[in-house]
């Protein structure tokens, strides 16, 4: 069964954002994405002031984790992004690449959390991922 997306019209509608309000999967292999942020393989930040390069890195390193656990973006269910001082500019570039990553159809759930920081004080943001890949 192909992952089914629900954004009911009594919910205010998500999907302007980046993110569909329900995504519901058959079981299927589960995978959990740690917390991924701006680091390249050497653990160098890409930006250290961009909110829409940070949020680009840290979907690029979603991207890589769940491709290497054998699936792909729309495999991905659930979207836990923390992000420091959150505004409505932040926002608008977060919901821009998620756009940009999830397309406009088969965006996962998504729970966005302003925090005061992250585990350096470089980071903007952080994206922590789950997924079914369906068997």
């Amino acid at each position: 069964m192909p992952k089914q997306y629900i954004n009911p019209p009594e919910l205010f509608n998500s999907t302007q954002h980046g993110f569909s309000q329900v995504v519901v999967s058959k079981p299927g292999r589960l995978v959990f994405i740690s917390g991924q942020v701006a680091w390249d393989e050497n653990k160098q930040i890409v930006h250290i002031s961009d909110m829409e390069i940070q949020a680009r890195k840290a979907f690029e390193n979603v991207q890589i984790a769940i491709e290497k656990a054998g699936g792909t973006l729309k495999d991905i269910v659930m979207l836990r992004l923390y992000i420091v001082h959150y505004d409505e500019v932040k926002g608008q570039a977060v919901g821009a690449v998620l756009r940009e990553f999830f397309g406009t159809e088969t965006h996962p759930a998504s729970t966005w959390i302003s925090v005061e920081g992250l585990a350096s004080p470089e980071f903007l943001i952080e994206s922590e991922a789950q997924a079914v890949i369906n068997e």
